[in-house]
């Protein structure tokens, strides 16, 4: 099955890192050509270097997917070069902790202009290339919070629903242009995305540990991407990763109400112990 992916042309946001970091080893080792983008230069690199003396083709190609012109230059150079552009996966991603009623519209602009406009730059451009070519797979990163509200993390919650909405809207309109579209919902992964992210009220270590029961769920971001490539293979249109994902997905279709009054019940044990006065 994996086979798929040999000598196919493959774009990976936020690949310094994290999941992006695993889809491009995952991809490579199964002897895919990768172009892994990031913001972080140093980082990208080093991760780049590791993986071309381990596996193989893979490149580096430093900017923000915030920036349209250098997401839209990286993007063609790439098609013109290789001929074509098999797969993007729009994986970049950031995340801030706090309440609403703390949180700044500045806040809200940082995490929706990378985690939603840069998923929407990604796809707009790519399938825009894949029409004219007749194929290609655009894989946009949503999240267990693309299914459910989890709380403060609104402006995360918000962006991730986004993408689920523009990701199923794709593939509607891609089904009879030779388009693939599917979105990902990862449930906990053990990454640093929310470690390094900015906690406005929030007690950092209190919130850990007040979310702490949730890493018997996790996985590894090396095992996530192993899924996601499962997944995409098998052209799924969502697919959500870990036991987590899934079982809230299943319980947010069967009863929308019952999962936001056991988010609010979970919320109302912790709330006042993580937070910190302004």
């Amino acid at each position: 099955m994996m086979s798929i992916f040999k000598d196919k042309v493959a774009i990976v946001t936020g690949g310094a890192g994290g999941i992006g970091k695993g889809l491009c080893e995952e991809l490579c080792k199964h002897d895919a050509i990768v172009i892994a983008t990031d913001i972080n230069d140093n980082k990208l690199k080093k991760t780049v270097k590791k993986i071309c003396d381990t596996y193989g083709r893979c490149s580096a190609v430093t900017f923000s997917s915030t920036d349209y012109d250098a997401f839209k230059k990286c993007i063609e150079d790439t098609a013109a070069r290789e001929g074509r552009l098999d797969y993007i996966f729009n994986n970049a991603g950031v995340g801030i902790c706090a309440e609403c009623h703390v949180s700044e519209v500045e806040h809200w602009k940082q995490v929706l202009d990378v985690n939603l406009y840069g998923v929407i730059y990604g796809s707009l451009i790519a399938y825009k290339i894949m029409e004219k070519q007749g194929f290609g797979h655009i894989v946009n990163m949503s999240s267990v919070e693309g299914l459910i509200p989890f709380p403060l993390a609104s402006p995360y919650v918000t962006s991730k629903f986004g993408v689920m909405g523009l990701s199923q809207a794709m593939w509607v309109e891609g089904h009879d242009l030779g388009i693939k579209v599917s979105v990902v919902c990862p449930g906990f992964i053990k990454t640093d995305i929310f470690d390094v992210s900015p906690m406005i009220g929030v007690d950092v270590t209190k919130w850990l540990a007040a979310n702490a029961k949730w890493e018997r769920f996790g996985i590894s971001p090396e095992k996530c991407a192993k899924l996601i490539l499962t997944g995409v293979a098998k052209d799924k249109a969502i697919i959500p990763v870990t036991f987590l994902a899934k079982f809230f997905w299943l319980l947010a279709r069967i009863s929308p109400n019952l999962i936001l009054k056991t988010i609010l019940k979970d919320f109302r044990t912790w709330r006042k112990a993580v937070r910190v006065p302004l």
